[in-house]
């Protein structure tokens, strides 16, 4: 058994009814599922817009590596440790896809005393949420299907569906494949393929949409194909909006659990920031603002995919604005960045550490660009050593202006990250307005090239972007059907700054290759894919599904 594992079982959890009415909702408003779960409903919801609305931190992090850095156990951390000071605070993070629950990652749910529970329920079907995003996309896309084979009368060009399946599975046999193959009864015989279910734009939708009505709007605006005569065919075109919407009605509600300190958190929606929009729903969030004067939530990735999604879709659909941002980040991973071998990072190295903190740098530079006030937070480890903890946190001060924190929840749960949680409530007191200090990228009024172009050179520091020419002629097209006031959606390697998973540190001069371009009109951006990144991930060579199973009592082990 994991160590989180026996951590998260050992917890005693409180009736969900009880964190509820800490929090300021009533029994009325909950739709318990089980003991320690509720959805909470809509009309609650909807009342919750006429409140005083709480600061709102975003956490976020250097660009991941093997060596762990752990932003959902510091969102989950500080989270705890801003209560634990006496600051009303809920919690919002993205629920798990079970891709990289059974792949390369394991589950989700934060870590050691900093975790959200019930961990094993929220890292499997949790409340269903995703397999009915996996439905209604699939639905539509059986729709679509279907009324070709009953006629066509939309007069769809076969080769301009763009509507793919999806399944919230690793599996790179469903990337390309052809449907309808045999007699005339099993339809026409297309290209086609699956994306995992996070990327599907329906799961963006959800995320996105103000309420009931909003999504199914937004749903009837995806765009599946195209006619021969090149009109945009839609989800409202086909009819499939409203039964969609009917399949997303419980999914749109967002989901109340605890953490381990007892601090309510609100889970929903969103992962994977590389190949999709990566934060967690726009009504999760609202609805924490509503219920407390903090609310600390994050997004997926690094600094250059998650937050500058958070930043410049999220916060511009929503009117959101942040009062600071937190980066994690961890000796070790610094390290890793300045080229040491991760079989050798627990040995004190303060060159590779040196020579790693540009990568840290440059998320602090890009977050405070925003408008912005920034802390560090550093994930502790025991391998961590006086003389770098000494290096890292001088250098922050002397290059970057920023303060540098060692946190210890992990271990210590809320207390552990006090000092985090007391420099999060300084920036945020003196960030008096933060909708006078954020601002976007890029402005509305720019093409969608220019978008990328501002993203790519801006926050990767690239030298420039390469289209292909099917991506030049999408952006064009795009462009002049009216879709050029919308955000774009980068899909790239996580890994670096570029579009080469091993250029680690802090890269520049790089070219940004974009293949492929995608319009989500339903979602309300366009989503630039780069690189050689896929839509749908594989399994590694020892995936995680390995090492889970049940053992003789029937619990689960091996889930991490």
């Amino acid at each position: 058994m994991s160590i989180d594992l026996a951590i998260a079982r050992a917890a005693t959890m409180r009736p969900i009814g009880e964190i509820a009415e800490a929090a300021g909702i009533p029994a009325a408003a909950l739709a318990p599922y089980g003991k320690s779960i509720a959805k909470l409903e809509e009309p609650f919801l909807r009342s919750l817009d006429a409140k005083p609305q709480g600061r709102l931190v975003l956490v976020t992090a250097i660009n991941p590596t093997p060596a762990g850095e752990g932003k959902t156990t510091t969102t989950i951390g500080l989270g705890d440790a801003l209560n634990y000071i006496g600051r009303r605070t809920m919690i919002a993070l993205r629920e798990p896809s079970l891709g990289p629950v059974f792949g390369r990652k394991g589950g989700a749910t934060g870590g050691g005393r900093a975790q959200v529970l019930p961990m094993e329920s929220i890292n499997l079907h949790f409340t269903g949420d995703f397999h009915a995003i996996t439905s209604a996309h699939n639905l539509l896309a059986a729709l679509l299907d279907n009324h070709i084979y009953w006629g066509n009368k939309l007069d769809i060009d076969l080769k301009s569906i763009t509507w793919r399946r999806v399944l919230d599975m690793n599996d790179r046999a469903l990337r390309k494949l052809v449907t309808g193959l045999g007699d005339g009864a099993n339809g026409l015989a297309r290209e086609a393929g699956f994306d995992i279910t996070v990327a599907s734009e329906v799961m963006a939708i959800l995320c996105l949409a103000a309420d009931h009505r909003d999504l199914e709007a937004r749903l009837a605006r995806i765009i599946v194909a195209r006619t021969r005569g090149g009109a945009a065919v839609t989800a409202g075109d086909l009819q499939a909006a409203g039964a969609m919407a009917v399949l997303l009605r419980d999914a749109i509600l967002p989901n109340l659990v605890q953490t381990i300190d007892g601090s309510p958190a609100l889970i929903h929606g969103g992962p994977f920031a590389n190949i999709a929009y990566g934060c967690n729903s726009v009504i999760a969030t609202r609805a924490a603002l509503g219920l407390a004067d903090y609310v600390v939530t994050e997004a997926g990735f690094g600094a250059d995919l998650g937050a500058e999604k958070f930043l410049n879709i999220k916060c511009r659909q929503a009117g959101l604005a942040p009062s600071a941002a937190v980066v994690v980040a961890t000796v070790r991973a610094l390290k890793m960045n300045g080229g040491q071998k991760k079989d050798d990072l627990a040995t004190e190295n303060l060159e590779a550490l040196k020579d790693g903190i540009p990568n840290l740098g440059r998320h602090i530079e890009n977050l405070k660009s925003f408008g912005l006030p920034v802390v560090v937070a550093i994930n502790a480890f025991t391998s961590d050593t006086r003389a770098e903890l000494a290096l890292l946190a001088e250098t922050c001060r002397a290059l970057y202006g920023v303060d540098c924190i060692l946190c210890r929840h992990w271990a210590e749960g809320g207390p552990g990250a006090a000092k985090l949680a007391e420099a999060v409530v300084r920036l945020c007191d003196h960030n008096v307005d933060p909708a006078a200090t954020f601002n976007h990228l890029y402005t509305d009024d720019l093409t969608l090239q220019q978008k990328i172009e501002a993203v790519a050179l801006k926050i990767y520091r690239a030298g420039g972007v390469s289209l292909s020419a099917k991506a030049a002629r999408d952006l064009a097209r795009f462009q002049a059907e009216g879709f050029g006031h919308l955000p774009v959606c980068m899909a790239k390697t996580p890994y670096s700054f570029s579009a080469d998973e091993t250029l680690l540190g802090a890269p520049t001069g790089h070219t940004i290759p974009v293949r492929e371009v995608r319009l989500s009109a339903g979602a309300g951006f366009v989503v630039a894919i780069c690189g050689d990144v896929m839509t749908m991930p594989g399994l590694p060579s020892q995936p995680a599904a390995n090492r889970i199973h049940l053992d003789d009592t029937g619990l689960i082990d091996g889930l991490s």
